[in-house]
């Protein structure tokens, strides 16, 4: 298994999903695929840590590469990425859409027969007003060195950070159906999630944030009435992992208590002027 993404989220998926299983964990931080590697190993998993760029193709392929010194790859749970108050327009759409779109297309080269992946979008795609089926489409199959020079992927046709956020989690999803088709060649299968507002170290340091009224507020005003876990995330990807999600591939697995819905037609949508 391949996780990439030394979090809360990715943990939990793996520690549903690895055991017997040599897990190989890429973070762009050594310390923190340490410190998941170490947790796991002490609770009877086989981990391995990788200094691991998800904006890079070579780094990648080296983590690719040191995955396969132990078999075939049969799992891929990516849970990298960066936030909207986390970095610059120029960063996320260099890591979570370009970096989410190689690791998709490196991996989906040599995943094995009957294996299976998920990556982890957001919530925040699905806000973003509908895109032209055109624009879709070329989130969809534009070939991965060329996305970036995409006209509407230009920095002056970015709002701010929150917008390039929407639009590389609205990529991921437009890229993980083009790869469905591609990984359905080798017998394999491949989905997003869209969480909602999980509770986690990030989480609560953005709760205690400039930002913080507006996520308490919008957990508060959700269906649910509540933030998620990890573990309910986990949930989701067990099913999309295991045998039991067979038939369950290129689709994309919305997790936020009912907050879009609420945005959309409740409580939380925005007043109009």
């Amino acid at each position: 298994m391949i996780l990439t993404g030394a979090g809360q989220i990715g943990m939990a998926i793996t520690r549903r999903m690895g055991y017997g299983m040599k897990i190989v964990i890429g973070d762009s931080r050594m310390e923190n695929a340490e410190a998941i590697s170490d947790i796991m190993n002490k609770a009877g998993y086989d981990t391995l840590p990788i200094c691991t760029d998800i904006s890079s193709r070579d780094s990648i392929l080296s983590l690719i590469a040191e995955a396969l010194k132990y078999g075939e790859i049969k799992m891929l749970v990516n849970a990298a990425g960066v936030s909207p108050s986390q970095a610059s327009i120029g960063t996320i759409l260099k890591a979570d859409l370009y970096g989410t779109a190689v690791l998709l297309e490196e991996v989906g080269k040599v995943i094995a027969k009957g294996g299976a992946g998920v990556t982890i979008s957001s919530q925040s795609g699905h806000r973003l007003p509908a895109l032209t089926a055109e624009e879709d489409a070329l989130l969809a199959t534009t070939p991965t060195e060329e996305l970036l020079k995409l006209g509407m992927l230009h920095e002056s046709n970015i709002r701010d950070t929150l917008h390039a956020y929407q639009i590389a989690k609205r990529c991921n999803v437009k890229r993980v159906m083009a790869e469905a088709v591609r990984w359905g060649e080798r017998g394999a299968r491949i989905n997003s999630i869209s969480p909602g507002i999980i509770v986690t170290p990030l989480a609560i340091d953005e709760f205690n944030g400039p930002r913080g009224d507006f996520y308490k507020n919008m957990f508060a005003k959700c269906p649910a009435g509540r933030p998620g876990t990890a573990d309910e995330v986990a949930n989701v990807a067990e099913l999309l992992l295991c045998p039991r999600g067979a038939f369950i591939t290129g689709a994309d697995f919305l997790i936020d208590g009912g907050a879009t819905a609420s945005y959309f037609y409740g409580s939380l949508k925005p007043e109009t002027k």
